[in-house]
């Protein structure tokens, strides 16, 4: 059975053994970030900090960050039996391998719509016992992490943002940072190619005055992956969480904005974004390992907290692969698979290594190949190429002598090599931009935390001084 919110999935974590409750007092700058991330990199588990310095509301995370928690968050025996299931679904709604590109594309809209996948409206939910308005809104009231030493400040980082399509009226959820301003405005990292970023654009064109938006904290784990997915534009990811569920998302209006909003998460952001309006966000401790540095993003205006009485706040952190969007991409992975092959049948198989952080490198078999030739390891090097590599430039070809066992090469021993420059630019190499520098975490709160690991009860999952 699906979870129906967070604190069962938490409650299901506790009972296997594989959540932590940390009691002791910690800091939501910079403290709950190195303290994840030890027992991250030593596959510990999930966290609830329920004593995080100046909040009375608990701290979650670390939820996904393994592929057994993301089994039991989608309720799966592995995401290639996910995968397998939304094959045989195609099969079951085109009734046979669709013909053409047009064709291969539209089963999706047509799959997610089969079955008891459409969300279902409720008039009373959870998320809404209580109703915050006027200067009783203060996102200072939530335990916000900073995750990073150079951060430009408190992140909201596993927020699930809504916004309707202002033409067609269709919903969009998406997961994208949130740096905390003040205690009503935000950035909303809309990227050009998200979807709520065409939402933002489209409000321009049509002369809106504002965009409503709705962010979405907690609620139930499937809904909360489902923002990531590389959904069309015109599908709304709850039917998708619906298909993985096999029942719908529940969801209620919200209070204030044309919007429906998950029933049972633990806190609703309610308000709106004005197009043209935009402020300076960043610099933030991005998933490509790097500081994405500081750029004008839209600014989102909360009007409307609603809340459970006691709620939970989850959050994650990404930094230098793998984190936690690790393993929650990878599930998109093999789910996505399928639908990869409905376009291009001769893909046996993908993987998109950590280091390419899901866009900048994809390792592909197909069936000239072996099936599984994707399933490779990569490590720094992978990293480094994925992100410092401008083709134009940094590709080196050099002709030579070559093994007398190369057979890609049209005449023997001899034929080129490739070399690949992922090494830092500078000016003298026509690099003029500010290179970001890497996610590190300071000196002072690693040794901070380590002597106060054993005061955080974490001594027996890994020492202190062995991570």
């Amino acid at each position: 059975m699906p979870f129906k919110d967070l604190r069962e999935y938490i409650a299901f974590l506790e009972h296997h053994g594989d959540l932590r409750r940390i009691t002791a007092p910690v800091d939501p700058e910079l403290e709950i970030t190195e303290i994840a991330h030890r027992l991250l990199r030593a596959d510990g588990p999930a966290l609830l900090f329920e004593n995080v310095i100046g909040f009375d509301m608990p701290v979650a995370v670390n939820l996904f960050c393994s592929h057994r928690r993301m089994n039991w968050a989608l309720d799966m025996d592995n995401a290639d039996a996910l995968a397998s299931r939304l094959e045989s679904m195609i099969e079951m709604v085109q009734g046979g391998p669709p013909s053409g590109i047009v064709n291969k594309l539209r089963t999706l809209g047509r799959l997610i719509h089969v079955g008891s996948f459409q969300p279902k409206t409720v008039r009373q939910a959870p998320c809404q016992e209580v109703v915050l308005t006027g200067e009783d809104v203060n996102l200072y009231q939530f335990p916000i992490i900073k995750c990073w030493p150079m951060d430009a400040g408190p992140y909201i980082t596993l927020p699930l943002v809504i916004t309707k399509d202002p033409n067609t009226g269709v919903q969009n959820y998406g997961i994208y940072r949130m740096q905390v301003f003040d205690q009503s405005t935000t950035g909303m990292h809309w990227q050009t190619h998200k979807v709520g970023a065409r939402h933002y654009r489209a409000s321009g064109d049509r002369e809106d005055d504002r965009l409503e938006v709705a962010v979405a904290l907690g609620g139930d784990p499937v809904a909360i992956w489902s923002g990531s997915a590389p959904l069309p534009p015109d599908i709304d990811e709850m039917l998708l969480a619906g298909f993985i569920r096999d029942e719908g998302v529940e969801l209620v209006p919200a209070k204030t904005v044309d919007l429906m909003v998950p029933a049972h998460a633990e806190i609703i952001l309610e308000g709106y974004v004005i197009p043209g309006e935009e402020r300076l966000e960043g610099p933030f401790g991005d998933h490509t390992g790097y500081y994405s540095l500081a750029e004008p993003y839209p600014v989102f205006h909360v009007t409307t907290i609603t809340r459970r009485h006691s709620p939970i706040y989850p959050t994650t952190f990404v930094g230098r692969p793998p984190t936690e969007d690790y393993w929650m991409g990878k599930v998109t992975e093999r789910v996505f698979l399928p639908l990869i092959r409905l376009i291009l049948p001769e893909v046996v198989d993908i993987n998109m290594p950590a280091e390419g952080i899901f866009h900048n490198l994809v390792l592909v078999s197909v069936k000239k190949e072996y099936p599984g030739q994707a399933r490779k390891n990569p490590s720094e090097v992978a990293w480094r190429v994925a992100n410092n590599l401008n083709p134009g430039t940094d590709l080196i070809i050099a002709d030579g002598p070559i093994d007398d066992l190369d057979v890609a090469s049209p005449t023997p021993r001899f034929g080129s090599k490739m070399g690949i420059d992922a090494t830092r630019k500078g000016p003298d190499e026509g690099y003029h931009r500010e290179w970001p520098p890497d996610i590190e975490m300071s000196e002072e709160i690693q040794q901070r935390v380590s002597r106060r690991w054993s005061e955080l009860g974490l001594d027996d999952l890994i020492p202190s001084h062995g991570i």
